[in-house]
């Protein structure tokens, strides 16, 4: 299922609820694009609410759930078998909110911000301001010429070769870029390459 539309507002929020896997990327045109691939729903469907703020997308689903799966001795209905890649236009401001949901950011251009509970977030390159608040996962990007400010209070924060602990943060003068990163117990690898 798809869906294109045009907005005048700067603000995307895409919630993440029955997701599996969430791609970001920049749209070619000045459309944003949903693209919603469910294995095992009967309907998918994808709603957008408007102002002239903000847009939000959201996503529902009808029909056959996934079985319960028995995962190390866990209950669990975390695989739904729903995807979603969103193309946003150059210039919109970025949120994404949820709670387990592996993202990717495929060199987003666009201010993004990140707010999930557990999760695997690839940020690839960073070409402008992120934020990112998640509660347990593992974080990747790579960060040539940014600005950092990472705090994983019981995971592993790791640049190159060398672990940080705690805390990392480094302030570039000619840099107009950040990484703010704020976890409990994520792991955060980032290269500088």
């Amino acid at each position: 299922m798809s869906k294109q539309f045009q907005t005048l507002a700067n603000e995307v929020n895409i919630y993440t609820a029955g997701l599996d896997n969430l791609v970001v990327e920049n749209s070619d045109s000045d459309f944003i694009e949903v693209y919603l691939y469910a294995e095992s729903y009967d309907d998918q469907l994808i709603k957008v609410d408007e102002n002239s703020k903000e847009v939000n997308v959201k996503f529902a689903f009808e029909g056959t759930q996934t079985r319960e799966v028995i995962f190390r001795k866990f209950i669990t209905k975390r695989l739904q078998r729903a995807n979603v890649i969103v193309k946003i236009p150059k210039g919109k401001k970025v949120f994404v909110f949820g709670e387990n949901v592996d993202l990717e950011s495929k060199n987003l251009k666009n201010e993004l911000a990140i707010y999930i509970e557990n999760g695997i977030v690839k940020l690839n390159k960073i070409q402008a301001n992120t934020i990112l608040k998640l509660y347990s996962g593992n974080v990747y990007a790579s960060v040539n010429n940014t600005n950092l400010d990472l705090v994983s209070k019981k995971g592993k924060i790791k640049i190159d070769d060398i672990f940080y602990k705690e805390k990392y943060k480094k302030d570039l003068e000619n840099s107009n870029k950040k990484l703010s990163t704020n976890s409990i117990k994520a792991n955060i690898y980032l290269s500088s390459n």
